[in-house]
């Protein structure tokens, strides 16, 4: 079996910074993608950061120069700093990671339960 937990949302106001953790756990072999999406009320499920196991980051155009995200691969972790956060960044976010639970077997995407981001303007 196989968990994200995630942590570190809450309420921040317009400007502020947030810092968001998933740690995943369990009977893993491998982790390659360990990715951050987003879901804002009334809208389809969005990518935000992605990283590789080998730390490779890619990111959407409108967190780009005010979200970072990193992985300590020792301790299963990914994070999101995210600074200068706006109202329009305001949703539940959510880890996914690519996970191989067995040498050459075969990796599947588990999602962690969602964390609730919210700035106030």
């Amino acid at each position: 079996q196989v968990q994200l937990v995630e942590s570190g949302g809450g309420l921040v106001q317009a400007g502020g910074s947030l810092r968001l953790s998933c740690a995943a756990s369990g009977n893993i072999f491998s982790i390659n993608a360990m990715d951050w999406y987003r879901q804002a009320p009334g809208k389809q499920r969005e990518l935000v950061a992605a990283t590789t196991s080998g730390g490779s980051t890619n990111y959407a155009d409108s967190v780009k120069g005010r979200f970072t995200i990193s992985r300590d691969n020792a301790k299963k972790t990914v994070y999101l700093q995210m600074n200068s956060l706006k109202s329009e960044d305001t949703a539940v976010y959510y880890c996914n990671a690519r996970i191989a639970t067995v040498s050459g077997g075969y990796e599947y995407d588990y999602w962690g339960q969602g964390t609730q981001v919210t700035v106030s303007s």
